[in-house]
């Protein structure tokens, strides 16, 4: 008997004839012998249509009356498989954060988790089999309801899990689970047995969509083992857990996303702090910068460019035109037309000539290199957006990831 935690996002239970899917899936396993803790995302397209609600009246809504509002698609899909578990005669408890209950700080939208208690979830299979919870949501130390921002549901199943000492937690999607690269980009991608925290925290961080990337860090600290399963068929899926091997292949992934756009102020100082004076005030404002690079111009000055998520681009060119302005800067150029592509693997670790490798594959294949970033276990490089297809395909040939080398 195990003691497992079963997360299903929207697209899993996205119309009734799924979540009576679902609810058999569930089924089976409490047939096994397993407690079951399931938590769940609202319909697929709910949220948005939630959303969209609470911006009929003009204007941006308070953060904590939408959360009420972004809540309920939760709620609703908590009610909905709990019935369809009892109309196959598993008994079932359905839970609100707000009950378990999920403590968050006061950053609504956007709230962490700051604990949780596993008592009461504990206590339901007193007279239950199956403990229903809803995700994305948990309340603050004033009794408000707050959300958890997008992607919110893994985070929530990972701290539930580890909140419970649960043998591991399942996180159910509708993909097989993680495979070397998107294989919709590349028809050789190949699904992965196995994959280490900080190998998935690189890949969920450089584009990768499979997994949050709080969850896997919240998984990573508490040591909770993630399985990443598809609802749409048998697949056993891809393991994501701390194991050292003896052998590892140097690259296990590569990640891809063109959703970036690279900004450019030219010719401010060269002077000690002149990083911090430009990226200060967009970090400030609330957005994540990602590849950084800093060209020296001439002697006295330097062009700095930098990457932000597309929808922050106007918001970052505004903020950079004022840092300019003040700097005695000149030209802000902006380029939304790029891709960033990065390969991933705990082999890379103490191995020479990866980079390289990398960059020769890029220019066999004629592919213009714009920016670079590395980190221990990652390489990043930014190109143009056209040729991000090519450029995955070609470095998962380069490095061979369609053969079977992880386990």
């Amino acid at each position: 008997m195990g003691l497992l935690v079963q997360k299903y996002g929207g697209t899993s239970v996205g119309s009734p004839e799924r979540i009576a899917a679902v609810a058999q899936r569930v089924s089976r396993a409490v047939a096994n012998g397993d407690k079951i803790v399931v938590v769940v995302s609202a319909m697929s397209g709910e949220t948005n249509r939630l959303v969209d609600l609470t911006n009929q009246f003009g204007g941006q809504p308070n953060e904590m009356h939408r959360d009420l509002v972004l809540a309920t698609g939760e709620q609703v899909t908590v009610g909905l498989l709990c019935i369809a578990l009892e109309k196959i005669g598993i008994t079932a408890k359905g839970m609100l954060g707000w009950q378990v209950p999920v403590l968050t700080d006061n950053a609504h939208s956007k709230a962490r988790i700051q604990n949780i208690s596993g008592a009461h979830i504990e206590a339901v299979f007193e007279d239950h089999q199956v403990c229903v919870i809803a995700g994305f949501q948990g309340v603050t130390g004033q009794g408000d309801v707050a959300t958890l921002g997008r992607g919110g549901s893994d985070t929530s199943a990972v701290a539930i899990a580890a909140a419970i000492n649960a043998d591991e937690c399942q996180i159910y999607t509708d993909v097989d689970g993680v495979f070397t690269t998107d294989p919709r980009i590349c028809e050789n991608a190949r699904l992965l047995n196995q994959v280490s925290f900080d190998e998935m925290l690189e890949l969920s961080s450089s584009g990768a969509k499979v997994l949050q990337l709080r969850a896997v860090e919240y998984a990573s600290k508490h040591n909770m083992p993630i399985r990443v399963l598809s609802s749409f068929s048998d697949s056993k899926g891809t393991l994501v857990e701390e194991r050292e091997e003896m052998e590892r292949p140097v690259v296990s992934g590569i990640s891809s996303v063109d959703s970036e756009a690279k900004l450019t102020i030219r010719g401010v100082p060269d002077l000690p702090g002149i990083a911090a004076k430009i990226l200060g005030p967009i970090s400030d404002s609330g957005i994540d910068i990602d590849v950084i690079v800093q060209n020296i111009s001439d002697e006295n000055t330097t062009d700095f460019t930098f990457t932000v998520d597309k929808k922050d681009t106007s918001e970052a060119e505004k903020i950079l035109q004022k840092t300019s302005e003040s700097l005695g800067g000149g030209l802000i150029e902006v380029d939304d037309d790029i891709a960033k592509v990065s390969i991933v693997g705990r082999g890379m670790r103490g191995q020479s000539g990866i980079a390289s490798k990398m960059f020769q594959s890029l220019a066999d294949h004629e592919i213009n290199i714009l920016m670079i970033t590395t980190s221990e276990i990652k390489i990043s490089v930014v190109i143009k957006k056209d040729l991000m297809k090519k450029a995955v395909n070609a470095l998962h040939d380069t490095f061979e990831l369609d053969k079977n080398l992880d386990n």
